[in-house]
């Protein structure tokens, strides 16, 4: 089998099972309808997150997606129960418990650059701290 020429490689972000033909994709060059059905099938599981795909367009209009683990920023809201981060790291805008973070650091595991749980909690951490949220007996 010949290898397809690639023509576009695009990063977006979609609402699990959200996404509509529109803009973005338009820009990447492929069938939409095609991929909406795709992406949405394979995140019905996900509602509610958002979830970032990276789109490789060829040249015949075909395409692959690879679909990435949901922001850590979007599950430390979650986490945290609250609508928006501080902007100001001084301010606290909400807490999380050690618990939460290593659930959120498992489940970004394979999209960190870390080697181990503790390396993707302080991954993790870092965002959190950044976002004003305080993470209750880490530290």
């Amino acid at each position: 089998m010949a290898k397809k020429k690639v023509a576009k490689v695009c990063k977006l972000q979609f609402m699990a099972g959200g996404a509509k033909p529109g803009p973005a994709l338009a820009s990447a060059g492929i069938n939409m309808p095609q991929f909406c059905t795709a992406f949405n099938d394979a995140t019905k599981d996900r509602k509610g997150d958002i979830v970032p795909v990276i789109i490789t367009a060829y040249e015949d209009k075909s395409f692959d997606f690879v679909l990435k683990t949901t922001p850590a920023a979007n599950l430390l809201k979650k986490a945290a129960n609250i609508q928006k981060a501080s902007g100001d790291q001084k301010q606290i805008a909400g807490t999380i418990t050690v618990d939460q973070l290593k659930e959120i650091a498992e489940y970004k595991m394979p999209d960190l650059n870390a080697n181990d749980i503790e390396a993707a909690m302080k991954i993790v951490a870092g965002t959190a701290r950044n976002m004003g949220i305080k993470i209750e007996g880490f530290e």
